[in-house]
């Protein structure tokens, strides 16, 4: 009955996506406003249609229906009822379904915003739903979620120990909602290509939708570091993965782009730049969704190998040719009136940021994608290890960070050299100061920490200054120092809420310098009673004790920990083993906001009752990154906070193209 019921959903909705599509094309063509109407209401049935299926999938994921493929792989009889939250995109299938569901819900909600321009929403249905119609085949067809099998079994095998983390339940959705979210701002971009709307209309209409992608997209890749640090038991959070390339290039091309439309509105400038960066993040979302679907590229977070790697090669390749001819043809439509005035002005050094980021762009996409290059034309397979990224982009998020810094110092047009200079002095004495004290005090002596760090101090400083200026120009009225900043982010907020983005970002940075130049670790067998030493912690090993939890073994260590002598408090680093065979190993931590002490049990073989082998890290300000983290999504909830003023601008713009539209 599920299945029936799930392949009927489907099928239906990919018909409804195909009608949308013809309907306002028709519409478009035609001017017809009744087609174009009927094609919105299109994209709300398949949203209610899609949240349908996914209800029916649930329900036979909570129901054990083994006849069902996708449910005998995900879970089994001893799965717990929460873990089925996890399970529905614990697998190919089920996780394209929700890339569906939640394609069609910003779909459905762009297509009913009072916000959009009438003119556009033809070409922009046409667009999105190109995209819809082409997941809707991937799911209904070759990868689908209700497929049977010619035998039910009495059991399925379970979900991978690996998804079993409270973290897998909001980290991959937090991902496919970014992913999702950004196809808004690039069909707008090529409604306003096709339409020949090469005004802000599209930027105005698409910067709270992008901002809300670009949300999802930086949650998703925080929860990602975070899950790998709680569960991969390699003391670490981030390793250059393709699967972690594949979320931060898009993510990076966002970055850019958010930047970058800041010069059109001011300035009129940057058109070309803007829509070629849109079109980067989408194609590049395409992209990382063909590595993690297709098994094209090895990781530990990527799904198994799968036959439609040429399905998603032939739509990336359309895409790319759809998206090349709109921009060719539009190209000397796109062009400014406007130059650039001086180097020394806030729009070189949006300017510089684009270069830079689309350097690093293709960097990580060159090393990224070196196993398939280096096959291609070697036909040996050659990778490329962390050091190699870390050499190659240090230098690159050097540069974006010290522009955090000069950036908000420059001025529109032109910005004096002698002014600039003299803004600059505080930050710059502040940032030599702090790395004095690192020096001196601390002992640190690696001219890459110190560089990487006074960068970090120079542009928080900045920073800081900014709302420092910001709050007492509001004190001369009157108001106390709460007031005056709370008013600064309620009048100002995309200013001052980028700002905080930019402090979450610099507190960020000094975590992962922190991590990366002082990190140590070690390794050692243990018997009950011996000890071992990293830094100022010591720890002795009490033992290992072993248990059943449904259906994994558990071994769990027991270690007493003493920093500079004395007792401290007991982990529990333990290692589990499923029934199906998968292990999953799960550290244990002491943690402050000067370092973590993280112990992990390696392995099950070997270990006994009194002898374990246990590897220790000492993380030092790891938690900055995790504290930056929060700061940088508080900055961007309150960027992204509907502003009554902005929301009068545009609905004023709005009134008079259908004034003249009406003339």
């Amino acid at each position: 009955m599920f299945a029936d019921l799930g392949h009927a959903a489907l099928w239906i909705s990919l018909g409804a996506a195909v009608y949308a599509l013809a309907a306002a094309i028709y519409g478009g063509v035609t001017k017809n406003d009744r087609w174009v109407d009927s094609a919105r209401h299109a994209v709300v049935v398949i949203f209610f249609l899609l949240v349908g299926t996914a209800v029916i999938l649930v329900a036979a994921l909570l129901n054990n229906d083994f006849s069902i493929d996708y449910v005998y792989q995900v879970t089994s009889r001893a799965t717990p009822v929460a873990l089925i939250i996890a399970a529905r995109c614990g697998g190919q299938a089920g996780s394209l379904l929700l890339w569906n569901v939640m394609l069609a819900a910003f779909m459905a909600l762009a297509v009913t915003s009072k916000r959009n321009e009438k003119e556009l929403m033809p070409w922009f249905i046409v667009v999105g739903t190109m995209t819809q119609i082409f997941f809707l085949f991937i799911t209904a067809g070759p990868e689908d979620p209700f497929a049977r099998l010619p035998v039910v079994p009495p059991d399925g095998t379970g979900l991978s120990p690996l998804l079993r983390h409270p973290l897998m339940i909001i980290h991959p959705p937090m991902l496919y909602l970014g992913y999702t979210g950004f196809v808004v701002p690039y069909a707008f971009a090529m409604a306003a290509m096709m339409a020949g709307r090469l005004d802000d209309a599209w930027i105005r209409i698409t910067r709270r939708w992008t901002l809300a992608a670009w949300l999802f997209l930086s949650l998703g890749l925080v929860l990602g570091g975070r899950w790998a640090y709680d569960v991969l038991g390699w003391g670490g959070y981030w390793a250059w993965d393709p699967v972690e390339n594949a979320a931060f290039m898009p993510w990076l091309a966002g970055t850019a782009f958010l930047h970058s439309v800041m010069i059109q509105e001011k300035r009129g400038m940057f058109k070309v730049w803007n829509v070629i960066l849109v079109l980067l993040t989408y194609l590049l979302i395409v992209y990382g969704t063909l590595i993690v679907r297709t098994g094209l590229l090895s990781s530990v977070h990527a799904f198994a190998q799968s036959d439609i790697q040429w399905h998603f090669f032939w739509f990336t390749t359309i895409m790319v040719l759809f998206s090349a001819f709109w921009v060719t043809y539009r190209y000397k439509a796109l062009q400014s009136h406007n130059y650039l005035n001086s180097l020394l002005s806030r729009e070189a050094a949006f300017l510089l940021n684009n270069f830079v980021i689309i350097a690093l762009l293709l960097v990580i996409f060159l090393f990224t994608n070196w196993t398939l290059l280096s096959e291609f034309f070697t036909g040996q397979q050659y990778g490329i290890g962390e050091m190699t990224y870390e050499l190659a982009t240090a230098p690159l998020f050097g540069v974006l960070l010290l522009l955090m810094g000069i950036a908000p110092l420059t001025a529109w047009y032109r910005t004096s050299a002698k002014r600039l200079g003299r803004l600059m002095i505080w930050p710059a004495v502040v940032a030599t100061l702090f790395i004095v004290v690192l020096a001196v005090a601390f002992g640190v002596v690696s001219w890459g920490a110190l560089l990487g760090m006074w960068i970090v101090a120079f542009s928080l400083t900045t920073t800081v200054l900014e709302y420092v200026r910001g709050a007492r120009a509001r004190m001369k009225r009157g108001e106390n120092v709460a007031i005056a900043t709370g008013k600064l982010f309620q009048r100002n907020q995309r200013r001052y809420g980028g700002y905080l983005i930019h402090l979450g970002v610099l507190v960020m940075a000094f975590g992962i310098i922190g991590t990366e130049f002082f990190q140590q670790e070690t390794q050692i067998n243990l018997r009950v009673g011996e000890r071992a030493t990293l830094s100022n912690y010591e720890i002795e090993f009490q033992g290992a004790t072993f248990g059943r939890d449904n259906d994994v073994t558990i071994a769990r260590a027991t270690v007493d920990v003493y920093r500079n002598g004395e007792f401290l408090l007991t982990l529990q680093p333990h290692t589990d083993i499923y029934d199906s065979g998968e292990g999953m190993t799960i550290p244990d931590a002491y943690s402050t906001l000067v370092e973590d002490f993280y112990l992990i049990l390696v392995n099950w073989e070997g270990i006994s009752a009194d002898s374990a082998t246990i590897r220790m890290y000492l993380n030092p300000l790891i938690n900055w990154v995790w504290l930056g983290g929060l700061v940088f999504m508080a900055g961007t909830f309150i960027a992204a906070w509907p502003d009554p003023l902005d929301e009068k601008i545009v609905l004023a713009a709005q009134r008079r193209v259908s004034l003249v539209g009406g003339d």
